[in-house]
């Protein structure tokens, strides 16, 4: 049982690894993930946006990074530019400002084929991992505790998928907004 309790850490952290990269994925409201680990070179080092500068969100459309330093206001403008996510930035006096276009049908549509395929990239670590733990299981001489350990390995499995179909869900619901 050992191992089960391992393996749920492991889902654990798999779903938050996956909130935290659809975190990243635009949808219609601007939000600070999605610049903060764009790297801008500063100094003759590559920095992210987040280190240079604080970020904030301008509804409806706008995210404001503030450089520390003015100096690194185009390094930030150029990175981001660069980064290739579907944004502007301009530099406005002592600030980035950064527009969001609007969402073309088109696009929603291909930003939730990259959330789905995000989740299957998921779910095949979640199944990699379950057939680590059902190898272990399998090696168990008592056919009692095989059959236990087996239908508590299939609830911890039911369940993170439960939690990926929801996280999911709300994300495409984001973008459609």
């Amino acid at each position: 049982m050992e191992h089960l309790k391992e393996l749920e850490q492991k889902f654990n952290t798999l779903a938050l690894k996956l909130k935290d990269e659809l975190s990243s994925v635009r949808t219609n409201r601007p939000t600070p993930k999605l610049v903060d680990s764009i790297k801008a070179e500063y100094a003759g080092q590559f920095l992210a946006v987040n280190q240079l500068g604080s970020i904030s969100v301008e509804p409806p459309r706008s995210i404001i990074v503030t450089p520390w330093s003015t100096d690194s206001a185009p390094s930030i403008v150029k990175a981001i530019e660069a980064a290739n996510i579907g944004v502007s930035a301009a530099q406005q006096g002592n600030v980035v400002r950064i527009t969001l276009p609007e969402l073309t049908e088109e696009r929603r549509q291909e930003l939730i084929k990259l959330v789905r395929k995000m989740a299957e990239e998921t779910r095949i670590r979640m199944r990699i991992e379950r057939d680590e733990v059902n190898k272990i299981i399998n090696q168990e001489a008592d056919k009692n505790e095989k059959f236990r350990a087996k239908e508590a390995l299939q609830k911890l499995v039911d369940k993170f998928n439960q939690e990926v179909d929801e996280v999911v869900d709300t994300k495409i619901q984001e973008i459609s907004a």
